[in-house]
């Protein structure tokens, strides 16, 4: 798997565990999926992704966009 999916997996997987915390634990979890969402969007834009970087130290390889 490249680089590039494993981001979008790794992000879509905290979206989900957020709205999983959100229904069943609190409700003050929605802000995890918030901090989710504006990483994705700043990564975006700017192209620096702390989860691309923590990836590519543990030997995933390289993709098109990170």
């Amino acid at each position: 798997m490249s680089l590039d999916r494993m981001v979008l997996a790794f992000a879509g997987a905290m979206v989900l565990l957020s709205v999983v915390l959100t229904v069943f634990v609190h409700p003050l979890f929605v802000w995890f999926t918030v901090f989710v969402g504006a990483n994705l969007l700043q990564s975006a834009f700017t192209g620096f992704c702390p989860a691309a970087m923590i990836f590519k130290k543990l030997g995933v390889r390289s993709g098109t966009a990170f």
